[in-house]
């Protein structure tokens, strides 16, 4: 059995794991100001980014979710792995050489049931890259002659050959030492009367990657007509491989889809590989499955899709009927983005990858170029489908197309599509045609809901909230000044909390300038999740003060930590006085006198520091 990792070596992932890269490998990450990195979360569906990323200190957080922690939480929340599996893959990413307690080196192999699947399905890739320039494979070499790919071509996205034996990919991997239930467990190979058989027989196949270009899956092409099976074969859904969270290409595109804010929809491998060749790298294709809602999700990291509307994703479907009528399933998932959507249809109906054999690069380029609002195409192949010479053709056709209209959120948008569709239908009336859609919308909508209001947040909480920041990321501008404040100066029980926190981990006079080492030795003092949320959130959190003016930011949220305590303890010196007798009772009257009068002093001090922020 596996020992324990050792803290030194964890120690050394987090430090050659750098959190930018790791993360910037699911989402794609701009700046932020102030050292901090900004993105759409990868752990709930958002329209505005509030996936912050502190790389100095090495944490992450999201407003939106609260979700946090360091680059090992990240993957392990990412990737569904344990603690220790998430080590690994980072050590293997870093090329680190673990070292275990209780028996010294265990080799990654030996642990972690998605490590062994991802180690399986890449020497599977191995393998079958190499059978395609066996004689076996001529006719896979040709379906990709015919479709204008080169060797050069096959070699880049990884396309290999399945050899048309029961048992060749499952000897091998078995030879290798993985298990014949790994082997079905992974969608490899398949139960069979005398051990696992091979999934993938006689046919081309393509590794199917995740954006860290792990290879998760494979998509596998029938060749010969001996094969009764359907033209396109997938990996069934495995612990590795989920169909409605797969796009092809992804690990190849992602790059160029956060540069260009562009994202190309295709519908097969071999169109993926003809854009890419053609000088469109933003291609990606679903696998086995209609373009969904977990797509757009992995789209919308990567493009960083707001509200500015910079980006563009385009579908490109076959211009026949079944094409339409996909182009037309996209447009109800349209609004789930926030960049502008797009249909690109060839008129002739070629597909990217036959259109690049006939016509070559330029025509590829030519027609994602030509592309067309996906509103309009939605609107105008609705309406093609009725007799616009009659007046009862034209009103059914608006009827049809109403609700299209309607359910476009942006209202500016949708007047713009109410006058284009009453030009389209001939009516020339666009106030009749404006009342009907605005019928269907009032439908559609009910009546808008009030949202809440929010509740008021207290001054002196938020005072507190912001001089905690401070001493999780500059500690050095607070010092024992900060340490010395009554435990009583923090009254929300959060806060209280992490200033305990603070104090059991050495005061900020004693974390130096903060940084990566100060925020993991206070996640070693937070014994409870909610402390230890509070560090990874005030780790990230931008303080509210630009960094030229942090130091006098620093000493104006002191003096109002200060002022505050002040003013509770002036708030019991007039309490006591009120019980005194003046007369009876002089002497210690006079006494709280003064030190009220030397409290209103202080507090008045302190109030002019904090307002010198």
């Amino acid at each position: 059995m596996a020992g324990r990792i050792r803290d030194v070596d964890i120690a050394l992932v987090r430090e050659r794991s750098p959190i930018a890269d790791v993360i910037g490998e699911h989402i794609q990450l701009r700046n932020a100001g102030g050292g901090n990195l900004k993105g759409l979360c990868p752990f709930h569906d958002e329209k505005s980014p509030s996936f912050n990323v502190t790389p100095e200190r090495g944490m992450y957080f999201c407003f939106g979710c609260s979700e946090g922690g360091d680059v090992i939480t990240f993957v392990e929340k990412i990737e569904h792995l344990p603690f220790g599996e998430a080590v690994e893959r980072l050590a293997q990413r870093a090329g680190i050489q673990l070292q275990y307690e209780q028996g010294g080196y265990v080799p990654k192999r030996d642990h972690g049931e998605r490590a062994r699947l991802i180690e399986a399905h890449r020497v599977a890739a191995e393998f079958y890259a190499e059978k395609l320039f066996g004689p076996d494979a001529a006719p896979g070499r040709r379906f990709l002659s015919e479709r204008g790919f080169e060797r050069a071509d096959a070699e880049m996205f990884g396309v290999g050959y399945a050899p048309a034996e029961w048992e060749a990919l499952a000897r091998h991997l078995m030879g290798r030492g993985f298990t014949a239930d790994e082997l079905v467990k992974g969608g490899l190979a398949k139960e069979g009367r005398r051990g696992p058989i091979d999934r993938f027989r006689g046919r081309l196949i393509w590794p199917i990657r995740d954006a860290t270009g792990d290879v998760i899956g494979f998509g596998a092409r029938k060749l010969l007509d001996s094969d009764d099976g359907p033209k396109y074969l997938n990996t069934p859904d495995s612990p590795l491989y989920k169909k409605s969270q797969v796009l092809y290409g992804i690990d190849l595109a992602k790059r160029e889809i956060s540069k260009r804010a562009q994202a190309v929809i295709v519908e097969g491998y071999t169109d993926v590989m003809a854009c890419h060749l053609a000088g469109v790298p933003t291609a990606v294709a679903t696998c086995g499955t209609s373009f969904g809602e977990e797509h757009i999700k992995i789209l919308r990291r990567f493009l960083l899709d707001q509200a500015e509307f910079r980006g563009e994703v385009i579908f490109t479907f076959d211009g026949d009927a079944a094409g339409q009528k996909a182009a037309l399933r996209a447009f109800a998932d349209e609004q789930k983005f926030v960049t502008q959507t797009y249909v690109a249809v060839q008129s002739d109906g070629l597909d990217p990858c036959d259109l690049r054999i006939k016509q070559g690069d330029a025509a590829v380029r030519d027609l994602i170029a030509s592309r067309e609002p996906l509103f309009q195409f939605a609107i105008r192949s609705t309406i093609s489908r009725y007799d616009l010479r009659s007046n009862e053709g034209k009103i059914a056709a608006l009827d049809a197309a109403a609700p299209i209209v309607a359910g476009i959120k942006d209202v500016g948008l949708r007047k713009r599509y109410a006058i284009d569709l009453d030009r389209w239908l001939g009516f020339m009336d666009e106030r009749f045609v404006m009342q009907r859609i605005g019928e269907v919308a009032n439908t559609q909508q009910g009546r808008p809901q009030r949202a809440p209001k929010a509740a008021p947040v207290d001054p002196s909480v938020r005072v507190e909230g912001e001089l905690l920041k401070l001493a999780v990321q500059r500690p050095a501008l607070l010092g024992p000044r900060f340490d010395a404040l009554d435990p009583q100066a923090f009254t929300a029980p959060d806060h209280v909390a992490l200033h305990k926190v603070i104090q059991a981990a050495g005061g900020a006079g004693s974390a130096g300038h903060g940084g990566r080492e100060w925020v993991d030795r206070l996640l070693e003092h937070a014994h409870d999740e909610g402390a230890r949320a509070l560090v990874t959130r005030f780790a990230v959190e931008p303080v509210q003060a630009d960094a030229h003016a942090e130091e006098r930011y620093a000493g104006a949220m002191l003096a109002a930590i200060e002022a505050i305590a002040v003013d509770r303890a002036i708030a019991q010196a007039k309490s006591r006085m009120q019980r005194l007798n003046p007369v009876e009772e002089q002497q210690e009257y006079n006494k709280l006198f003064g030190e009220l009068v030397a409290l209103e002093q202080q507090r008045r001090v302190l109030r002019e520091r904090a307002a010198g922020s």
